[in-house]
């Protein structure tokens, strides 16, 4: 029995309206004794028009539709499946812009200093901006984000129009050994193979050889419609690794046994019903990810009950199966290498 995680946020404006700040902290009882167990985090965010809201500090970088700033309002309790948690960026310190281009079209794009800065401190960050990370998001028919927990997953708002989203993202980072969290860190995100190994591993691909340097660039579409309690979403994933840079003393001979590049694709897809209006919601995920060293999976099935009839309080419970795990960590529920069935309840409340 754990304490998963307890967060404090305080947001607000200073002087102008326009001029906003968001201030957090969070903490996992899991993770007791890690690095990153306590964050203090938080941004500042000036918005011009509904066009253009200019923001600095750190936030998610907003290269799968899990981290375009939708936490806490998931079908579960703050896990997702194993191929989003295998491709996504994660937090970090940087500039982003965001807006609607038009009133069903919206964009984030983001600067930052690597693609998880949670346990990283800045002696081991590198003097470049080479991480960049967008988002483009449609909304062709409805209100698909109706309500202040709308752009989550799921129809808990039961929309009585059909309703859609479709977007697009693109990141793109040049990673460097030292700049990477640890692996335990919490809410990490590391560049792994498909068979959970982190690539900057020594030894991997051939004795004496380590690499030091890796350039990532992934990209994801998504969709997904909301109708009367009904919801169904899904996105696809496509992640390459190249631009090596290796440690010194290298032989021409050994590089020969080092990939030039690595190619992996995944896909996840969730569909939900509130069974009851406001108070019952099942739901159903599976996710496979398409690697060069192995292909995992995981699928999922659960309920979410609302006593109150709103979001402030739910509880969840969930059986959730995994087939060699390559993400993983102390603060969600499937552990790297990961096979077999997973059974959890979570109570959470969130105001």
């Amino acid at each position: 029995m754990q304490l998963l995680k307890l967060q404090i946020k305080f947001l607000g404006w200073i002087l102008n309206p326009k001029l906003r700040y968001f201030l957090y902290a969070w903490t996992s009882n899991a993770n007791q004794g890690q690095g990153a167990q306590v964050v203090l985090a938080g941004n500042l965010q000036y918005t011009f028009n509904k066009y253009f809201t200019l923001g600095g500090g750190i936030r998610s970088l907003p290269g799968t539709r899990s981290v375009e700033g939708n936490f806490p309002f998931w079908l579960n309790v703050d896990s997702r499946h194993i191929a989003d948690e295998f491709m996504r960026p994660s937090y970090t310190s940087g500039v982003w812009a965001t807006g609607n281009l038009t009133d069903r079209l919206k964009y984030q794009v983001m600067l930052g200093n690597n693609m998880s800065t949670l346990g990283v401190p800045a002696s081991r960050l590198d003097n470049g901006l080479n991480t960049l990370s967008s988002a483009l998001i449609w909304f062709p028919t409805g209100d698909f984000e109706k309500g202040f927990s709308g752009q989550g997953w799921g129809d808990f708002e039961h929309h009585d129009k059909f309703s859609t989203r479709l977007a697009a993202h693109f990141s793109h980072s040049v990673e460097n050994k030292e700049s990477q969290p640890d692996s335990e860190q919490f809410e990490n995100t590391q560049l792994r193979l498909s068979d959970g190994t982190v690539i900057f591993t020594p030894n991997m691909f051939a004795p004496g050889v380590t690499i030091t340097d890796a350039r990532y660039r992934m990209t994801t579409v998504d969709g997904g419609f909301k109708y009367r309690g009904f919801a169904l979403e899904g996105e696809y994933f496509w992640r390459w690794l190249d631009h090596f840079k290796f440690v010194t003393g290298v032989t021409p001979d050994q590089l020969t046994q080092v990939p030039s590049s690595l190619f992996d694709h995944a896909f996840q897809i969730q569909g939900s019903a509130m069974v009851v209006p406001k108070k019952l919601q099942a739901y159903i995920g599976f996710s496979k990810i398409f690697g060069q060293f192995g292909q995992p999976r995981d699928f999922r099935t659960g309920a979410n009950f609302f006593p109150f009839k709103n979001k402030v309080v739910r509880w969840n419970n969930e059986a959730l199966y995994v087939y060699r795990s390559p993400v993983g960590y102390t603060s969600v529920p499937y552990p790297i290498g990961g096979r077999g069935w997973i059974f959890h309840s979570s109570m959470e409340l969130a105001f």
